[in-house]
């Protein structure tokens, strides 16, 4: 690294340096969800419905090896910019190789056990004998080779922290025309069905992976792997700070399997093509709010490593109120064009459509309390408030989400399904407002007991 090397962060005021780091994030991020909508779009039309409910079943085996990446690579990238943001750049490079290795044992590990008992998995993500063949073909090569885009997952994360958020960006580019190109040749020219879709996203990850090894011979880069002595305490924390990271992946399988039980119990298959469809859809909305709070967090985490704390204030301000107006946008927008987009996918029944349409409308409301909780959630995180983060993620995906979707449709039927999410985002977000307003009370206390 040059002698006269500065972290970008250093130069830029704190809404510039937000915006530097927003566009490339979300963008990046949408393009990932659009090839998600492309692959479904694909798969709906070459396959069908069915199909679709497969994928969609098995895709919580995805969301954890994503998990698992950004579980370890979140908590190496904050730990990563906190020792940036102090100038300690040798314990910064210590902290990126540790969690390189780590992260790519355990999920090695991870993928090569559960696949010794990979058809026992998927009946219980809640397969029937019309969606296993579909959703077995799917996991067998998520199991075998999710290692691929876990690596590329976590290192994504930690080129971004390094000042590099548009080569984060490009490798994400990458694996999404990749993927779309790969899965249209397997899908309609060699007709590989499933495991063309499942084998296209290994191969994509693969060559977005090359493009964030550019980062290493770029002159500002500080991403070096280094010598290093096992720390148990680094590890805790890695894994404490990256915990609701881990979460919140892990609440998106709980999420999906949760909700295909569900709607499998009430409305069968169609049921579970609804929800697959919504599915898609809410996966856009999702990588937004994930770009939105994935920008914000390399500056939350440098700048409270350097204790600059307006800086960090001022980045939560800027990001809460994006995020908020991001929500209300998306919300309007899907109210109005809902039919549209669920017609995109295929041409289904019409108790698919209509379901898929109505729960869709219901559901966004969600939007606009979810942004806020990305950011916040981000926010306890970058700061080592581990706690906090940690009751955010796992009340909005698990607890409230879990209690509310097994209680509502007994008295609302299908509609119950559809409002858990956004009574869950609501009732989170007020639980966040009401520990601001204590603690805004108690740093009120302690300042007049100083005087």
């Amino acid at each position: 690294m040059s002698t006269n090397w500065t972290h970008p962060l250093e130069r830029q005021t704190v809404g510039k340096a937000f915006i530097s780091y927003l566009v490339p994030s979300v963008l990046g991020m949408l393009v990932i969800a659009f090839n998600f909508i492309i692959d479904g779009i694909m798969v709906g039309h070459k396959l069908g419905s069915t199909a679709m409910a497969g994928i969609g079943i098995a895709s919580p085996v995805y969301t954890l090896f994503v998990a698992m990446s950004l579980w370890i690579g979140m908590g190496g990238a904050t730990l990563y910019s906190n020792h940036m943001g102090r100038k300690e750049n040798q314990k910064a490079k210590e902290v990126f190789t540790k969690s390189i290795i780590l992260i790519s044992l355990v999920t090695v590990v991870i993928g090569y056990t559960a696949f010794t008992f990979k058809d026992k998995l998927v009946y219980a993500l809640g397969a029937n004998a019309d969606t296993f063949p579909f959703a077995s073909d799917y996991m067998n090569i998520m199991l075998l080779f999710g290692f691929v885009f876990t690596i590329e997952n976590a290192l994504s994360v930690f080129v971004r922290n390094d000042g590099g958020p548009n080569t984060s960006m490009y490798a994400q580019i990458t694996f999404a025309v990749a993927n779309i190109v790969i899965n249209y040749i397997t899908l309609y020219v060699l007709e590989w069905g499933v495991r063309g879709v499942a084998l296209g996203t290994i191969v994509s990850a693969a060559l977005a992976l090359l493009v964030l090894f550019s980062h290493f011979f770029k002159k500002s880069n500080n991403l070096t792997f280094t010598r290093f002595t096992w720390s148990t305490k680094l590890l805790c924390m890695i894994a404490l700070i990256g915990f609701p990271s881990f979460l919140a992946e892990l609440g998106m399988s709980v999420f999906s399997v949760s909700h295909n039980i569900s709607t499998e119990r009430i409305g069968g298959t169609d049921g579970v093509a609804s929800f697959t469809v919504l599915n898609y859809i809410h996966g856009v909305v999702l990588m937004a709010f994930l770009g939105l709070a994935s920008a914000a967090q390399p500056l939350i985490s440098y700048y409270h490593g350097a204790q600059r704390m307006e800086q960090v204030q001022e980045t939560i301000r800027i990001a809460v109120k994006t995020a908020l107006t991001c929500g209300v946008v998306l919300l309007l927008i899907v109210q109005v064009g809902a039919p549209y987009f669920v017609q995109i996918f295929g041409n289904f029944s019409s108790s698919v459509t209509d379901n898929a349409v109505y729960g869709l409308r219901i559901f966004t409301i969600a939007y606009v309390f979810m942004g806020v909780n990305f950011v916040m959630s981000t926010y306890f995180q970058s700061i080592g408030n581990a706690k906090m983060a940690i009751w955010i993620t796992a009340a909005r995906e698990m607890i409230i989400m879990i209690a509310l979707i097994a209680i509502l449709p007994s008295f609302l039927g299908v509609t119950g399904v559809w409002l858990a999410v956004p009574l869950s985002e609501m009732i989170v977000l007020i639980t966040i407002a009401l520990y601001y307003r204590k603690r805004s009370l108690t740093e009120r206390l302690n300042l007049l007991q100083a005087k």
